[in-house]
């Protein structure tokens, strides 16, 4: 199950899509795979990563160091995009790591949100806060 999620992210967040789209999608996958999980388990569970790396980071450094390769990962999927929509005068984000980091720890603050309320709403935001926190226009309404 695992390698058909990073298959299935990778394929909505591919260089062959639009930047901004690839941001949308970002958020719709995570939203997708929260409500798939809380609909098994009966609960928002958040990121498992950043769940697990709270827990361990001070007692396991190679453990803690495995989850951060991980998440820098993850987070070079939003870099490329805000790169790519920069590129296209579609944001102004000249510093695309800087920002990629910003945006990947509101993903994560919206999740660990979601985790604590257990309460999918709070990443419904995810799309509109992203596009406000770049500064573009939405292309594509959300989904109702």
């Amino acid at each position: 199950m695992r390698e058909g999620r990073g298959q299935e992210r990778d394929v909505l967040l591919s260089a062959t899509i639009a930047p901004l789209e690839r941001l949308r999608n970002y958020c719709e996958y995570a939203y997708r795979f929260q409500a798939e999980i809380k609909s098994k388990c009966g609960c928002v569970l958040g990121c498992p990563l950043f769940t697990l790396g709270s827990e361990v980071s001070t007692q396991e450094d190679r453990l803690r160091k495995k989850i951060q390769e991980i998440l820098d990962y993850k987070r070079r999927y939003l870099e490329s995009a805000i790169r790519e929509a920069h590129g296209a005068g579609l944001i102004h984000a000249p510093d695309a790591a800087a920002k990629a980091r910003m945006l990947f720890v509101y993903y994560e603050g919206l999740l660990t949100q979601a985790r604590i309320q257990n309460d999918l709403g709070v990443l419904r935001e995810a799309i509109r806060g992203t596009f406000e926190l770049l500064g573009a226009k939405d292309p594509v309404p959300a989904p109702a």
